[in-house]
């Protein structure tokens, strides 16, 4: 293959106009750099393999993407993109654009996209989330107190009978938790059917509310083919629910973008499962800040961005910019409420959120089910956790006068906390 192909696409040092043009950075490995970033550019706009006789120059000019910056020491490349490549409110679309064909080109050992920029206009053509940060904080009644907001996940993540599910949920509420959600690989197998789990759920949560005088969330994971989603989320809103969960990666944007474009008045809690099948490799896939712009633009108002001291893989810097992006301005649509989650128990509960503030979703699942005396006590072992980290205590300090505290440091005290 001649590498004349690619010539033509390289603008270095010509800074275009980000109102008019989509900016991608990428992460790149190859035998020759120069060919390698423009063919990176050809092929995710228009150009292809070969010459073409059906190319006009009016075409190539307007519509070419360009080479503006290119780092060969560090393999770092720079494109922009004319947004006029680009269909307004289609994620779809805009992913096969800038993260599509070129993963699989030869000219390429690796290739990561490692972030990107819109154009306002673009950006405002998305509904964005429904409710926000603060939508989902005005449910539970935060705005002031500003604390985050205890989840957990009911477990086993699946396997129990509707009325235990129910059950498990109760117990959590009751012990202090705002937010339950079903986990990602639940949905509505035989043993756990959607509609039974759900009606029995939301029935324990009335329950806890009138009990307690406290709001609660129940997000049940919908997650399906994209009718059937429709149809589960209506069940939902029909039976009282206030959350909805998607398994973003999994069901894909255009799903999520049909859900919150239906404005079925709830919240979307966004599960990433999959995520990491091509994220794992640092050289290699789309990180995570391009999934998170992506998530935001399509409408999700909770999304998991990694527990920093938890079980998953997920470097702290990474972690605290996309948490900090995430609630932070963009064109006027509203922030989404970073998710803590994975591995977290009462013992890394100070230093998450030393680290990461107050201003997160923290979900436990083992940390909360776990607990020696069950889930009611895990529950307000994690709330005792936050209440000595408020008050400046020791766990240690703290536990001699909280049982569930102290049963919490008897199980996982020995736990080796290395991601710490």
């Amino acid at each position: 293959m001649s590498r004349d192909v690619y010539k033509g696409y390289l603008a270095l040092g010509k800074a275009p106009d980000p109102d008019s043009h989509v900016l991608a950075s990428f992460y790149f490995e190859a035998e020759d750099a120069d060919n390698a970033a423009q063919a990176i550019a050809a092929e995710s706009s228009v150009g292809t393999w070969t010459e073409l006789k059906t190319m006009k120059p009016q075409i190539r000019n307007s519509l070419a993407a360009k080479v503006y910056s290119l780092d060969k020491k560090k393999g770092l490349v720079k494109i922009a993109y004319p947004i006029d490549l680009f269909e307004p409110s289609n994620i779809p679309q805009l992913l096969s654009d800038i993260a599509g064909n070129i993963f699989g080109m030869r000219e390429l050992e690796n290739l990561r996209l490692l972030d990107f920029e819109l154009p306002k206009a673009y950006v405002k053509s998305f509904k964005g989330p429904a409710f926000g940060l603060e939508g989902v904080r005005k449910m539970i009644g935060t705005q002031k107190s500003r604390r985050p907001h205890w989840g957990t996940i009911v477990k086993p993540k699946v396997g129990l009978s509707p009325s235990e599910n129910a059950k498990v949920a109760y117990e959590a509420w009751v012990g202090g938790v705002d937010f339950v959600k079903d986990d990602e690989n639940l949905s509505n197998q035989k043993f756990c059917p959607f509609e039974k789990r759900v009606a029995l759920t939301l029935e324990a949560k009335d329950k806890v509310e009138s009990e307690t005088g406290e709001k609660k969330i129940y997000a049940p994971n919908i997650t399906a083919e994209t009718n059937e989603m429709l149809r589960r989320a209506e069940f939902v809103k029909a039976h009282g629910g206030n959350c909805i969960m998607v398994d973003i990666i999994t069901a894909g944007f255009a799903s999520l973008q049909t859900i919150r474009n239906a404005n079925f008045g709830m919240p979307i809690h966004a599960h990433r499962a999959m995520y990491a099948a091509f994220a794992r490799n640092p050289k290699h896939g789309i990180a995570f800040a391009p999934l998170a712009k992506l998530a935001r633009l399509a409408g999700v108002d909770q999304l998991h961005t990694g527990a920093i001291v938890g079980k998953m893989e997920g470097a702290k810097k990474d972690v605290l910019e996309i948490n900090d992006w995430l609630r932070g301005e963009w064109f006027g649509l509203k922030p989404v409420f970073p998710v803590a989650s994975g591995g977290i128990d009462p013992l890394r509960i100070p230093r998450l959120l030393e680290i990461a503030g107050t201003e997160l979703v923290i979900n436990a699942g083992g940390g909360i089910h776990g607990h020696p005396q069950g889930t009611r006590a895990g529950a307000k072992a994690l709330r005792q956790s936050y209440d000595a980290w408020k008050k400046g205590a020791s766990l240690e300090e703290y536990a001699k006068t909280h049982k569930e505290l102290a049963a919490a440091l008897g199980k996982w005290g020995e736990r080796k906390l290395e991601s710490i």
